[in-house]
């Protein structure tokens, strides 16, 4: 380990003090065992932090896993990172994958990857061309899900504009859409939902098109729905 210019460089393997560092960068193997703070925290190898991190940048292409609490400005993982805590990563770009153990907020998400997030999700912006699993509420101004393949879920989702539309992937034999999403309410302002299975669909403008079965669509102003859906009520509010 050197330590230059409040740089902490992990290129072997052991346990390392927390504290303010500028840059931490692993390579190999790396425990921080208490509280760190870094402008930029980028993970080539794997790396375990024990306490809580802070950080401006985080950059995961390896493994990294944190053990209680994370805050970050911009975050990138091309590989696997788990916060076993609350997680606070205002923009995010997710490649690989996130495991989050409570909560993840910011402003910007970004998911191609995955998501498995074990309490709420919440954003200013979602968008999602990879998969997401929430056990708890996803809401976002504008929500985007573009369904690719596998299913994607979330206990309940709340928004302004919510848009789920299959997305085409050349790579399932036959044009094959596997794609789906499963939540137990959607509520928002205008909905378009396809491939969707919800018990309730809730909003003032309400599109449901191909692939979806819906048990109770409440509509303010209106309801446009395909007819190879399935909807068992339709209640005007």
């Amino acid at each position: 380990m050197k330590e230059m210019n409040g740089n902490l460089i992990i290129n072997g393997s052991g346990s390392y003090p927390g504290g303010h560092y500028d840059k931490i960068s692993i390579r190999g193997e790396g425990t921080i065992v208490t509280d760190v703070e870094s402008s930029a925290f980028h993970v080539y190898g794997t790396s375990e932090a024990v306490k809580n991190v802070k950080t401006g940048s985080v950059k995961v292409f390896g493994e990294a896993e944190v053990k209680m609490d994370m805050e970050s400005q911009e975050t990138l993982v091309m590989g696997t990172l788990m916060v076993g805590g609350n997680a606070h990563l205002k923009r995010i770009k997710i490649l690989g994958l996130l495991e989050v153990g409570e909560r993840l907020t910011g402003d910007e998400a970004n998911i191609k990857g995955s998501i498995s997030v074990n309490g709420d999700v919440e954003y200013e912006t979602f968008d999602s061309s990879g998969g997401f699993e929430i056990k708890g509420l996803l809401t976002a101004d504008i929500i985007k899900v573009g369904l690719r393949f596998g299913q994607s879920s979330a206990e309940e989702i709340g928004g302004g504009k919510i848009t789920v539309k299959k997305k085409s992937n050349s790579l399932l034999p036959f044009g094959k859409e596997i794609g789906s999403l499963i939540a137990k309410v959607i509520e928002g302002d205008e909905i378009y939902l396809e491939n969707t299975k919800a018990d309730i669909v809730r909003g003032n403008k309400v599109k449901i098109g191909p692939g979806c079965q819906i048990g109770v669509v409440e509509y303010r102003n209106e309801l446009i729905h395909d007819p190879k859906a399935t909807i068992k009520t339709k209640t005007k509010i």
